[in-house]
């Protein structure tokens, strides 16, 4: 089951608090209830939302995965035309199915009930599938490992359609704890839920947290109240670690990996005033419910220490894929999966270096533009960077990296020295390029590409850094 048997329980014992708000309006849980089983009778055997932040978000996604219903949840700001044909390829409402389609309860536990799409960027992105049973298996695991309690208060600021929020959202009401979040994503709005609300937890990327804990630090926001930080979607750097300490000091930060198709996969949790890890890649041990492996690309287990894929096996994993699967995306070698995201392990610790596509070979070495990242953010002076290869006649790739300033001006050399005991000489850029901003893509999306290109293009928007 995912979350409406809990959600009737909680609307028993607690049909006055508040369940979910968004925006600073306000649902209880006998609220939610009565007007996702109102809007039952509307609601087809398969839905596809794509709509931005609301109640009636909140509202219309319980019902649409009541019974054996099953709901796909789509990016509102996606172009019309790509909106259409993602619907079209999911096919028609249809009619509910089943003994409980009038009733506002989960569905067996095999059925299918989420349609997830990964994160594209020019063509339509690959659609998968979860049953019930899935997530269920993950929100034991995740609220135990999170350690959520219904005395929680969440707030997870971005789109309900990005799978960190939306997971967010069920996850809270499967714990019969608080769930708040944003009509349109706003420092002053999030400082302000945080200040007035009762926040205790917060869901969010490392990007978001940095712009909250600088801010706050800078305004003078009070975030002493947050027990717990929780951040996915990429590992977090030095700089965002350590202003994130010093604006929730008694909060403890969670991070994890994980991929759509694979759910959770590792995490680690770091205590408040424990030390930091600055410029490391390691993201914690194997997620509950969850066994690792790294394997190379016959299926065979590498040893201990060296790179490989890495895989898992757990009950959390995706039914596979509507459309889309060319054979890589999603592998498995017996009942081990793997999205081809590339890593080790090292006394028990799994160590991300990003996927192989954007590995970088350089005079026979291996480079993975992931982990100089890491690096370059952990040195003074650097706000974020983006490592790439360039052609090179000598070594096949040269590694070279775009760096933007965290404040005043940074040199080269204050940079090279900031890497040692942080990142193998092997593996340092060769050449550094000063960034006015970062190189996105047109969806806002951190680009390696973009980076090149500008560097080709002698673009005024990446200089070179002497």
């Amino acid at each position: 089951m995912p979350f409406l048997n809990k959600l009737q329980l909680w609307a028993e014992d607690r049909p006055d608090d508040t369940a979910v708000a968004v925006g600073g309006k306000r649902l209880t849980w006998a609220q939610l209830r009565d007007d996702a089983a109102l809007r039952l009778v509307e609601t087809p055997a398969t839905t596809v939302l794509a709509e931005a932040n609301s109640l009636q978000f909140v509202v219309s996604f319980a019902a649409a995965v009541a019974g054996e219903r099953r709901c796909a949840v789509l990016d509102p700001l996606w172009p019309a035309s790509l909106i259409e044909e993602v619907s079209r390829r999911i096919g028609p409402g249809g009619t509910p199915a089943g003994p409980d389609a009038c009733e506002l309860l989960d569905g067996p536990p095999e059925s299918e009930f989420l349609v997830g799409l990964t994160s594209g960027t020019t063509s339509v992105p690959k659609a998968f599938t979860r049953s019930r049973r899935s997530w269920q298996l993950s929100f034991e695991a995740s609220v135990k490992f999170f350690a959520l309690d219904q005395d929680d208060v969440t707030l997870a600021p971005g789109p309900l359609a990005a799978s960190l929020n939306l997971y967010a959202l069920s996850e809270c009401l499967y714990a019969g704890a608080a769930f708040h979040t944003l009509e349109h994503f706003d420092v002053g709005d999030a400082h302000a839920a945080i200040t007035h609300d009762g926040v205790t937890r917060l869901v969010l990327t490392p990007t978001v947290l940095r712009l909250l804990s600088e801010r706050g630090l800078a305004g003078g926001v009070d975030a002493s109240g947050i027990r717990s930080i929780i951040c996915a979607g990429s590992k977090l750097d030095a700089r965002t670690l350590e202003a994130a300490r010093r604006w929730a000091p008694n909060a403890a930060i969670l991070e994890y990996y994980g991929a759509s198709e694979l759910s959770f996969v590792s995490g680690t949790c770091l205590a408040a005033g424990q030390p930091l890890d600055a410029g490391g890649t390691g993201i914690g041990g194997p997620f509950p419910g969850v066994e690792l492996s790294v394997r190379d690309d016959s299926g065979g287990e590498v040893a201990a220490g060296a790179h490989g894929n890495i895989c898992v096996r757990s009950g959390m994993i995706s039914n596979g894929y509507l459309w889309g699967d060319d054979g890589h995306a999603l592998r498995s070698f017996g009942d081990w999966f793997t999205v081809g995201d590339q890593g080790y392990l090292k006394d028990g610790v799994l160590h991300i270096l990003g996927r192989r596509s954007d590995m970088i070979l350089s005079a026979g070495r291996n480079v993975y533009p992931h982990e100089v990242e890491l690096a370059l953010a952990a040195v003074p002076g650097v706000s974020a960077a983006v490592a790439a290869g360039m052609p090179d006649e000598l070594r096949g790739q040269r590694v070279v990296a775009g760096i933007l300033p965290a404040f005043g001006a940074v040199t080269a050399t204050q940079i090279r020295t900031g890497l040692d005991g942080l990142l193998a000489r092997e593996k340092r850029p060769l050449q550094y390029y000063l960034l006015t901003e970062l190189p996105v893509t047109d969806r806002g999306k951190v680009s390696r590409r973009v980076l090149l290109e500008w560097i080709t293009d002698n673009d005024p928007r990446a200089r070179v850094l002497g």
